[in-house]
């Protein structure tokens, strides 16, 4: 069993937890990920790890409470305990593996989106602790739903907030301020990190193509079962198939067949809505249980 050391409400559905999981938070490097179960009957949900403390043995994971499984995670409190927590999983992201003095010479721009913002502290993190510059843009629809904010400032360069309405920073998409950036301040970046919904990513490497500046992008929501095995992250990059959990979750944004891997992403939403509304009925005491786990 895996203790919930902390729990807290950044938005919306949205929930921060720290696990302790020591054997995970000593291993686990910026991008990688978890598979998570709530309990012994629970799905395995892969989760993409939102930061890590060795010395604690903590490791930081931010859910999104849409489906059945998400939701009776969120639903878990501090002091409770996961039933597991095995990771990490997936590649490191590239710039791990980097010479510290090319390093250094780099300049990143990260945009996240949603949910998405969580997974980019511990990289910008990272970075900042090796000495390497980063810019920050995030999106969202609303101020309500931005999350991050405050520990993102402590660790880039510089923050930037982009609102759909305008209730916060930029009014405009997350596209609109790579362009604002680049074309009107002259800015100079050598790699763009986006990590948000497919959708997101999908714009901002067309928008990143214009300035030939490389993109890399974290196909995480594709996962299911997060060992290749089920064959429901499978993406198309550079013309050749790749398993999202085995051969990423980053790739270049640039080569990802981003309508395929929409489409895939597709195939499975009407099978989470249907599970979704069988658990809201069990709950309400309105649905026979019998052979609806087959």
């Amino acid at each position: 069993m895996y203790p919930i050391l902390e729990k807290r409400l950044l938005a919306e559905g949205i929930w921060l937890m720290k696990i302790h999981a020591p054997r995970v938070a000593h291993s686990a490097q910026p991008g990688q990920f978890v598979i998570v179960r709530a309990d012994a009957h629970g799905e395995r949900i892969p989760l993409t790890i939102s930061d890590f403390d060795a010395a604690e043995g903590s490791v930081t994971i931010v859910t999104q409470a849409i489906g059945a499984s998400t939701r009776k995670i969120c639903a878990l409190e501090q002091g409770q305990a996961l039933a597991d927590f095995a990771g990490p999983l997936g590649r490191p992201s590239e710039f791990v593996h980097l010479p510290e003095e090319e390093l250094r010479r780099r300049r990143y721009l990260f945009v996240a989106g949603g949910v998405g913002t969580a997974p980019i502290y511990p990289q910008v993190k990272w970075l900042r602790e090796h000495g390497v510059r980063a810019d920050v843009i995030i999106g969202a629809k609303n101020s309500r739903m931005l999350i991050y904010t405050d520990a993102m400032r402590a660790v880039a360069e510089n923050l930037y907030i982009a609102t759909d309405d305008g209730s916060e920073g930029f009014k405009g998409m997350v596209t609109g301020m790579i362009e604002e950036l680049v074309e009107h301040r002259g800015e100079h970046y050598d790699e763009c990190v986006a990590i948000g919904p497919m959708i997101m990513m999908k714009f901002v490497a067309l928008t990143t193509c214009k300035y030939n500046l490389k993109t890399t992008v974290s196909l995480n929501a594709l996962m299911v079962d997060g060992t290749g095995m089920c064959g429901a992250c499978r993406v198309t990059v550079g013309g050749k198939t790749r398993f999202t959990c085995v051969d990423g979750p980053e790739f270049d944004g640039h080569e990802v067949d981003f309508d395929e891997a929409m489409r895939r992403q597709g195939m499975y939403r009407t099978q989470e809505q249907r599970a979704a509304a069988i658990e809201a009925e069990r709950e309400a005491g309105h649905v026979c249980k019998i052979g609806l786990d087959k």
